[in-house]
């Protein structure tokens, strides 16, 4: 088993509230992990339709199934109701009885918010990041890398990157879509998921969305927001410092998995990235959602952001840790450019960041030591902490 970064946050917020939540895509390995953990706690399933009416017509029996051991509630946000049973039960019992696993997070929150503020530690679960699996077992170019994804389905059980983006797209879109919104026209939605992926690091006009996808701006607010609650997607926001430029205002769109997004772009296998229009887009793609897990899986909130000003001087991504500010620019291309560094120059003098902590990323294989910049070969990158 491939250890979890998540796995210490794990057990020290187990140490200290009674509930603890880790909520994540389908197929993050939420189960596998939590059950590791805690071998003697009773596992249960609310995907389990007699365990689901069990805790339906009985919730206190339900429950009490848990004894001294505690409980694994897998998939808890199919039953919101007994968010307010468990609320007594967690005050009666020790640190770390209940663990709670949910897959779609705008219903899992929304029953924690109501019914187990102060009592529940709330984690996430993504997919595999590449820190966990190591440089080695990345591939030998980054579009093998970002056409497998991070899925452990893919990664640790071989399953075809292609079979499993094609059936995990069509499960959510069928399935879990549904378990928050009736949405009718199915295949609007999908021409959306698809319009979303094109836009891959790019700032997000939502009026020019909705337009695209001939529907109300309301409309597409709210598809976007099911995006995320699915943790399919994620904005990243502007970086606050401004340092008396006017910055651009919108936030920029990513993709959790670039297994997914290559599906939704059409791309079939890796070498249609060679030529593909959202080359560029998909590396850095890549960049942002190691940084973005990398977060997570530290048990923080990610502290990453873009810069971009009205004059289009930017900077792919800018990360802190610690109070220290980093700044990384993502190039797809494996050979090195002097006008690469231009984004970098400006902000990191503009905002007194130094060269050792400026980043050009880029699609090859060499490291290398510049004045304005340290130059990180794709793979070195992406595992950095």
């Amino acid at each position: 088993m491939i250890k979890r970064c998540l796995e210490t946050p794990l057990r020290k917020a187990a140490a200290h509230y009674p509930v603890v939540c880790l909520s994540g895509p389908r197929q993050s390995g939420k189960t596998t992990l939590v059950q590791s953990i805690w071998p003697d706690k009773r596992y249960v399933s609310l995907e389990d339709p007699d365990q689901l009416e069990f805790a339906s017509s009985d919730p206190r029996g339900f429950l009490e199934q848990a004894g001294d051991a505690g409980m694994i509630l897998d998939e808890a946000q199919r039953l919101p109701p007994l968010f307010n049973y468990l609320q007594g039960y967690a005050d009666r019992s020790a640190k770390g009885a209940y663990i709670l696993t949910g897959s779609n997070n705008f219903l899992l929150m929304e029953g924690i918010s109501q019914s187990l503020a102060g009592r529940a530690a709330i984690l996430h679960l993504l997919p595999f990041c590449a820190a966990e699996l190591g440089a080695g077992s990345l591939g030998d170019d980054w579009e093998s890398c970002a056409y497998c994804g991070f899925y452990p389905r893919v990664r640790a059980d071989g399953l075809p990157p292609d079979m499993f983006s094609r059936d995990y797209l069509a499960t959510y879109v069928e399935r879990d879509v549904r378990l928050v919104r009736n949405i009718q026209d199915q295949s609007a939605f999908r021409a959306f998921l698809k319009l979303c992926a094109g836009r891959a690091g790019q700032a997000l006009n939502m009026q020019s969305l909705a337009h695209d996808a001939g529907i109300s701006v309301n409309t597409a607010k709210d598809w976007l927001g099911l995006l995320e609650a699915a943790f399919l997607v994620f904005l990243v926001r502007p970086w606050n410092e401004s340092f008396n430029k006017r910055l651009v205002k919108s936030p920029k769109l990513y993709w959790l998995d670039t297994g997914l997004l290559c599906r939704l772009l059409d791309i079939r296998a890796p070498g249609d990235l060679a030529f593909h229009a959202a080359r560029g887009a998909v590396f850095e793609n890549l960049l942002m959602a190691e940084r973005w897990k990398a977060g997570w899986h530290r048990g923080e909130e990610p502290a990453v952001w873009f810069w971009r000003d009205n004059n289009g001087v930017e900077v792919d991504l800018v990360d802190e840790r610690d109070r220290i500010v980093r700044l990384w620019e993502a190039k797809a291309g494996k050979t090195i450019a002097h006008d690469m560094f231009a984004g970098l120059e400006s902000v990191g003098t503009l905002a007194g960041i130094p060269a050792d902590r400026r980043f050009l990323v880029y699609g090859g294989q060499e490291a290398q030591t510049r004045r304005s910049a340290r130059v990180l070969p794709w793979s070195t990158a992406l595992v950095m902490d």
